[in-house]
């Protein structure tokens, strides 16, 4: 299935968000209702904080307020204690220590660091290692703030240090090792979508039946509205041009999880030429076959992640894998194609060009 939609020049949004949540209130910085209904006792609350580097929002359904403030801060202290063990530029984080430790000697780790390099290695192999978190060389020589290009023989020195299969993990000793000396694990592409997983898991074990948590464009929903209604999630235009085509499209979920990655998060224009932080493992340069890719399953941690291993597995060959994995998709191509995965159609609501 394939639709076409205008394109219009990328535009720059202060926190990279990638979707947005369709609810008609301002973000604050403190909890309030967002609204009631008079034949329930529910309401639903939210409240914002910014960690990860990002904008982190979590709304939930609750009778009480002390109940929903309390169960949203306790998911905020779960989020802050993944921050720390998974902040690349920490000297303190576990991450650091497995990267510090390259090619000298195993990491012992947490439980936590050891589920998501399990999952890192997983989203690996299914994408053909298009998804590669070992890219932390690569990436590091760009500078997207200041539209830095690196030389070419730096990128193509830096490649030598990219191949997961060089991460080794023990369960048993509960260790990790990088195989090579100066290699760099970067998890950038799937600690947002497990810190929404792991952030959910702390809503419920607090008796929040329904919510909705946000790290920057990962979303996890679950339950139901007060109204009895899924979570409506808008998906990006990723050509935007203002704010009357921001969002291209919606969808109803509930109990389930969407990602976007989108090349025009972290970018610059060199010379007509567009250098997104979605880089090719193979090459070194930024992926070139598609504009946004959404991603929809149960775990926010392979959204995150297999958003950007098929972003750069490109339209075709990403559709094909997506199917494989039983996963629905929303992919924008190079051209401002839309491509979607056969289980969605229906599902996702576009809207018309004008």
């Amino acid at each position: 299935m394939k639709n076409k939609f205008n394109v219009h020049p990328p535009q720059r949004t202060k926190f990279n968000v990638l979707i947005f949540i369709f609810l008609l209130f301002t973000v604050h910085y403190s909890l309030f209702t967002l609204y009631g209904c008079a034949s329930q006792k529910e309401n639903v609350y939210r409240k914002s904080k910014i960690l990860m580097d990002t904008l982190v929002t979590i709304t939930v359904v609750s009778s009480s307020k002390d109940s929903a403030e309390k169960a949203i801060d306790t998911a905020f202290s779960e989020i802050e204690k993944l921050e720390k063990l998974f902040n690349f530029f920490s000297p303190e984080s576990e991450l650091s220590l497995i990267n510090k430790n390259a090619g000298i000697s195993e990491v012992k780790v947490s439980q936590d660091t050891l589920d998501i390099l399990d999952k890192t290695l997983y989203v690996s192999e299914k994408t053909e290692g298009a998804f590669d978190a070992t890219i932390g060389p690569v990436i590091t020589l760009y500078d997207f703030y200041k539209k830095v290009k690196p030389e070419d023989s730096s990128i193509k020195k830096k490649l030598s240090l990219v191949n997961y299969r060089y991460l080794m993990i023990d369960r048993n000793k509960s260790t990790a090792f990088l195989k090579k000396r100066g290699m760099h694990i970067d998890l950038g592409g799937i600690s947002k979508g497990y810190a929404a997983d792991k952030a959910v898991e702390t809503l419920k074990r607090n008796r929040i039946h329904s919510g909705l948590v946000s790290v920057a464009g990962d979303i996890k929903a679950f339950g139901l509205k007060p109204d009895g209604r899924p979570w409506k999630i808008g998906i990006r235009n990723p050509r935007a041009k203002g704010q009357e085509d921001d969002i291209m499209a919606t969808i109803e979920l509930t109990d389930t999880a969407i990602s976007t990655s989108g090349d025009y998060e972290r970018s610059f224009i060199n010379d007509g030429k567009r250098y997104h932080h979605l880089l090719n493992p193979r090459t070194g340069y930024p992926a070139e076959g598609c504009q946004s890719v959404s991603i929809i399953t149960k775990e926010c941690a392979f959204t995150d992640a297999f958003a950007t291993g098929i972003f750069i597995l490109g339209p075709e060959k990403g559709i094909k894998t997506l199917e494989k994995m039983g996963f629905d998709g929303v992919i924008v191509d190079s051209q401002g194609k839309v491509h979607t995965t056969p289980h969605i159609r229906g599902k996702v609501e576009f809207k018309r060009s004008s």
